[in-house]
C-alpha cells in the first residue's frame, strides 16, 4: 500500500459520518430542527426524516416539540445494549 492510500484511510476514519453528525445534533441540549440537520448533512428533508425512523428502529426514543414555532427533535432515550 502506498503512503497516499494510508493517509486517505486515516483521514476518512477520523471524520464522522453524516449519520454520526445527525445523531450528535439530536443528542445536544435542545436537540435540532429538521432544517439544521438538513443543512449540516446535505440530506433532503425526507432523508433526514427517514434517518429518524432508522434510529427509532434501532431503539432510540426521539422527542419532538415546538420551540418558538419551530419543531425541534432530540434523543430522549438511547437503546439498551
Amino acid at each position: 500500500m502506498t503512503k497516499g492510500k494510508a493517509n486517505k484511510r486515516q483521514a476518512s476514519a477520523k471524520q464522522p459520518s453524516t449519520k454520526d453528525t445527525a445523531l450528535e445534533m439530536l443528542r445536544r441540549d435542545g436537540g435540532a430542527t429538521l432544517d439544521e440537520i438538513v443543512e449540516a448533512t446535505g440530506w433532503l428533508r425526507h432523508s433526514a426524516r427517514a434517518a429518524f425512523t432508522g434510529l427509532r428502529k434501532k431503539g432510540f426514543t426521539i422527542d419532538k416539540r415546538k420551540v418558538d414555532g419551530a419543531t425541534r427533535y432530540s434523543i430522549r432515550a438511547e437503546p439498551v445494549a
